[in-house]
């Protein structure tokens, strides 16, 4: 599991696995309007979409996941 943010549009992504091929996304569910899930074909959960996430996801988090996500780019 991995977590990617995007400060540009303030959104988080947590993947469940390693990588989400093009086209994998078979289905979405949206909780609200801020929490966003990803399934397979399989109906498998294989993302989590977060969106205003800055407001949900402590500061010093939101921290260390941009610099993580930066240094992947």
């Amino acid at each position: 599991m991995r977590m990617t943010f995007d400060k540009e549009v303030d959104a988080a992504y947590i993947y469940l696995k390693e990588k989400i091929g093009k086209g994998e996304v078979k289905s979405t569910i949206a909780l609200n309007d801020d929490i966003i899930l990803d399934f397979d074909e399989d109906k498998r959960l294989i993302g989590i979409e977060i969106l205003s996430a800055s407001k949900v996801i402590p500061q010093k988090v939101v921290a260390e996941i941009s610099k993580t996500s930066s240094s992947k780019r």
